[in-house]
């Protein structure tokens, strides 16, 4: 059985090989990755930061993928894996966000029904 997995030479060539072709960097995938990122760091502030970050992240990161899918010759894989990661990250975010909110939203009703049924009966 063969080894798949790249070694250092091999990683180093590839690494040339994208500098020597003058490959790019997907548009947005950093930019992506950093709002992913920190879609899942803000969620627990009532979550309405986390889905706004989340989905500007999502929405940014469209472009990018579709300049990688029409050209993938032109941009380099590690910056496209960026921007799958950014996706990825900001999914999570969104959905951390969106369940904390509703925790928040629940538990703002529930307290507000608890204390206007206490003042009515006083």
């Amino acid at each position: 059985m063969e080894n798949t997995q790249p070694n250092e030479n091999q990683w180093q060539q590839n690494n040339f090989q994208n500098f020597q072709y003058g490959q790019q960097v997907v548009p947005n995938s950093t930019a992506t990755l950093v709002l992913g990122i920190l879609s899942i760091v803000s969620c627990w502030l009532y979550g309405l930061p986390g889905v706004i970050l989340g989905i500007v992240a999502l929405v940014i990161s469209g472009s990018g993928k579709r300049a990688y899918v029409a050209n993938p010759s032109w941009y380099s894989l590690s910056s496209y894996n960026n921007l799958k990661a950014g996706r990825i990250c900001a999914i999570i975010g969104l959905c951390l966000s969106g369940l904390y909110f509703l925790i928040a939203f629940i538990m703002l009703v529930f307290i507000g029904t608890a204390i206007g049924t206490f003042s009515a009966f006083h």
